[in-house]
């Protein structure tokens, strides 16, 4: 891989930053950001971008790379690097030695210190969720350790979610005993077939409705299970099951009430989730699924 000249890496400020390119402190050097990987370890985060661009760039810029927890994650993990793929000069040298082409729509591509691809690339990832995907998939292939903050905002707009309704005798008790599983991304307070119920989004990946069920069931927090699930029938016939009906969401007031209002700050729903389950039982237990400017 051609190695370019050193000269002045960084953006002058976010603000004055094109829209393109969101609120990311990018370096604009090759050679500069491949040299920082080295240093750290940390692979590049490479966005071949047009600038300036059209809607869908723009819009991109605007949702994906403006998001204070998006930005985090590839500021902290990540060497950001932005190359123009509508200009000349170096920018051109270096879409031509990557074979990016021109005047395209987002790309972004994650590389070693040596400038080669630590996963395949791929165009067309425009949405938050794929983005974390190939972001959380990167750290993995590079041997990275994945901060559980970075996975669980991957989980929480990750297409793999299943929904589950839970039935108990406190929606307050299952929310908090619901939301300290391992794979449970958010957690809501509700009503459903004549129960108190918490609606559950878990990660299918990391597990199934019956390990779902067999956790919360230990926890006594799974009197019925209601779901629309392919593997409600996969459940133990111990477990009383029933597909989904009308669901009432509870009140403002009795959503995460482990919380009360002790927390205040911007959080994700996910965090909030997990915030909620460890507040009372295992103080500080939340910790890690915060940034570090959060905490």
């Amino acid at each position: 891989m051609k190695i370019f000249r050193r000269s002045s890496s960084l953006l002058d400020s976010a603000r004055t930053q094109p829209i393109e390119t969101g609120t990311v402190e990018w370096m604009r050097e090759l050679n500069d950001a491949l040299a920082l990987s080295e240093e750290t370890g940390r692979p590049v985060f490479a966005l071949f971008q047009e600038v300036p661009g059209c809607a869908g760039c723009k819009q991109f810029g605007a949702d994906v790379l403006s998001d204070p927890y998006v930005v985090e994650a590839i500021e902290r993990e990540f060497v950001p690097l932005l190359i123009h793929n509508n200009s000349g000069g170096r920018d051109a040298e270096v879409l031509q030695a990557f074979g990016e082409p021109a005047w395209n729509y987002q790309v972004v591509r994650f590389l070693d210190a040596a400038g080669e691809d630590i996963i395949a690339r791929r165009d067309r990832v425009w949405k938050t969720g794929p983005l974390l995907a190939r972001m959380v998939a990167t750290l993995e292939v590079a041997g990275r350790e994945v901060p559980d903050y970075i996975r669980l905002l991957e989980q929480e707009h990750s297409e793999y979610l299943d929904e589950a309704f839970f039935a108990q005798p406190c929606f307050w008790v299952g929310e908090m005993e619901i939301g300290q599983i391992e794979g449970v991304v958010l957690t809501e307070a509700g009503f459903m077939h004549g129960h108190e119920v918490t609606r559950v989004l878990f990660d299918r990946r990391v597990l199934m409705l019956d390990e779902l069920y067999e956790q919360a069931k230990r926890r006594n927090v799974a009197q019925a299970v209601f779901s629309d699930s392919a593997s409600l029938s996969r459940l133990s016939r111990h477990a009383t099951t029933k597909t989904t009906g009308r669901y009432r969401k509870a009140p403002e007031s009795d959503q995460k009430r482990q919380l009360g209002r002790s927390v205040a700050g911007s959080f994700t729903e996910s965090q909030l989730t997990k915030l909620n389950a460890f507040s009372r039982s295992r103080r500080g237990g939340a910790d890690r699924f915060l940034f570090p400017s959060q905490r």
